[in-house]
Parts: C-alpha cells; structure tokens; sequence
C-alpha cells in the first residue's frame, strides 16, 4: 500500500504544481472576487425566469447601485422537451434546457469587457395532480435559473482578473 511519506510526498508536487501554473483563489489576495463584488449590476429583468436569474447573480457578486461600473446584459432561453411517453402517449418527464449568452460591460463605455454562453438543464415528472405537475414545473424552472446564475458567476470570476480595476 502506500506508504504515509510517499502520499505527503504527492500531496506536496500536487500543491507545488498548482502553484506554478498561476492559480489564485477568486477570493483570496490578488483574486478575482473584489473585481466583481458589487460592482456589477445585471440588466432589469422581464421574466420570472429573468427575476431568478438576476436574484441569485446579486446573490453571489452582492447588489450593485446605480454608478456601478460594469452592467451585465443577458438574454435567457428555456425550451421544455417530454422525456418519457406512456404507451397511452402521455408524457411523464419533461426535460428543462436553458441558456443564458451574457455580455460584461464598462457601464460608462458601454464596451464589451467578456460575453459567453452558459447552458445547463433540469427535469421534473408530470404524473401527479394538475397541481403538483404544475409546482414540480415551477421548481425545474427555478433550479435551472439557479444552476445557471452559478455558472454565469464562475465565468466570471475566472475572467476577473482581466477587468479594468
């Protein structure tokens, strides 16, 4: 088996090789996350989806006043697909498939600093009552909008370091 100095040994080249390829912890000295916290404010939102979205990106960067510097404009898709048919053909499973392309902005220039694409999906079943069907939809749709706040973040983060300070 291994032996408790070859695993240390290990542990150390993984940390040391970590190291030297650049990595800094978004929130730590020289990270990304100062660069984004609170300074970015995402467009008004139309939809419920929109709301959630927007929500949960002031959830993680915080809540941005109106001179804040950079503006996130996006644009949200979902489109639900039925998964699983009955013999009878009545749909049991929808999959829910959202995106969201963003663009990070200088608010005064209105110059595109980093703009993407993130894609994700969630699922709910549609065999209980019209009203369960209904709630379980409702909360695929917001699951969805929360996974793709979370990924639109990180994004960002990861491209944070290049922002103008």
């Amino acid at each position: 088996m291994w032996s408790s100095d070859r695993r240390s040994f290990l542990a150390l080249a993984g940390l040391a090789a970590l190291g030297a390829c650049g990595f800094t912890p978004v929130y730590g000295p020289g990270g990304g996350g100062a660069a984004l916290t609170g300074r970015v404010r995402p467009a008004a939102p139309d939809t419920t989806d929109d709301y959630i979205l927007v929500r949960e990106i002031e959830t993680r960067l915080g809540r941005a006043g109106e001179g804040a510097p950079l503006a996130l404009d996006y644009q949200t898709s979902v489109v639900e697909e039925g998964m699983a048919v009955t013999t009878s053909n009545v749909t049991t499973r929808f999959n829910v498939i959202g995106s969201v392309a963003y663009q990070l902005k200088d608010a005064r220039t209105g110059l595109t600093l980093h703009e993407g694409r993130v894609r994700s999906f969630t699922s709910y079943s549609a065999t209980g009552s019209t009203v369960a069907t209904q709630a379980a939809r409702r909360d695929a749709r917001e699951r969805l909008m929360v996974v793709l706040a979370d990924l639109l973040t990180t994004r960002l983060y990861a491209e944070a370091a290049d922002l103008p300070a």
